[in-house]
């Protein structure tokens, strides 16, 4: 069986991110970060993360930049959200964690825990 592999997708100044980071660090699990502020995460990477969990999901509705745009009383369809999280990571609520065929939203070490178990 081939070692298992995780991709983390987030920014270095995201708390949570660095947190995932360390917990596979600390299982020595392989991991793939794709830092969204070098390389956006694309319309189809993140529509995979909005078909498991909802567009309303990804937002990270507390997110200082999430204010500054306005956005609170922003009435965009689902398209048009995942263009404007795709456009400005800062808006989304990290990280993101994929492995396989599972995937996460935010901090989410229980599940991540039942990967490395299942690995």
């Amino acid at each position: 069986m081939s070692p298992m592999e995780v991709q983390v997708f987030g920014v270095r100044k995201s708390a949570d991110t660095r947190k995932a980071l360390r917990f596979f660090a600390e299982r020595r699990i392989k991991t793939h970060f794709v830092d969204l502020t070098v390389r956006p995460a694309s319309l189809g990477e993140l529509r995979r993360f909005a078909q498991k969990f909802g567009v309303a999901a990804l937002v990270d509705r507390s997110a200082r930049r999430f204010g500054e745009l306005g956005l609170q009383y922003a009435r965009l369809s689902d398209e048009r959200w995942l263009e404007k999280l795709s456009e400005e990571p800062g808006l989304l609520r990290l990280p993101l964690a994929r492995h396989r065929h599972s995937i996460t939203i935010g901090l989410a070490p229980d599940e991540w825990a039942r990967w490395v178990d299942g690995a």
